[in-house]
C-alpha cells in the first residue's frame, strides 16, 4: 500500500462500466481518480465553485496511469492518494487503486495539475498551497 495516504475513498465497480470482456474499461479509471480528487479537495473545505469565483481555476495538465490488475463488476475497490507539490507552479496526486479484499495494485498514477488566474496563467495562491500542505 502506498505510503503517506492523505485520503481514500472506497467504491465498487458498476456493470455499465465493464467491456464485453467484463473487465473496467480502460478510460473509466479516469473517473475514479477524479472522483477521488474532488471528494479529497471537497473534504478540505475546497468548493470548485467557489475558487472558480474567486477567479482560481484548477485544471489537470497530465495524467499518466500504469495498469496492473484489472477490476471486473462488483469488485470493490479503494482510491487512494497523497499531494506532492512538482514546481512552484505545479502539484501532483498520486493516486493508487487497490481491489479489496486482497490490497492488490490495480492502478498507479500521477495527475499533474496547476491552478489558473483570471488572466489565464498559471498560479498557485498561497492558500491552496497551505490546506494541501505542499509548503
Amino acid at each position: 500500500m502506498m505510503k503517506d495516504i492523505a485520503f481514500t475513498c472506497d467504491m465498487e465497480v458498476r456493470d455499465y462500466e465493464c467491456d464485453l470482456q467484463g473487465i473496467v474499461n480502460n478510460s473509466v479509471y479516469q473517473n475514479y481518480l477524479e472522483h477521488t480528487r474532488h471528494t479529497y479537495i471537497k473534504s478540505l473545505g475546497l468548493d470548485f465553485a467557489v475558487l472558480s469565483e474567486k477567479g482560481i481555476n484548477l485544471v489537470v495538465k497530465r495524467v499518466e496511469i500504469d495498469y496492473q490488475t484489472p477490476l471486473k463488476r462488483g469488485d470493490e475497490f479503494t482510491s487512494v492518494l497523497k499531494m506532492e507539490r512538482l514546481s512552484p507552479l505545479r502539484f501532483g496526486f498520486v493516486q493508487h487503486i487497490y481491489r479489496i479484499p486482497d490490497n492488490k495494485l490495480v492502478i498507479k498514477a500521477l495527475v499533474v495539475g496547476t491552478a489558473i488566474n483570471q488572466r489565464g496563467r498559471p498560479e498557485l495562491p498561497d492558500d491552496l498551497i497551505k490546506v494541501w500542505g505542499l509548503d
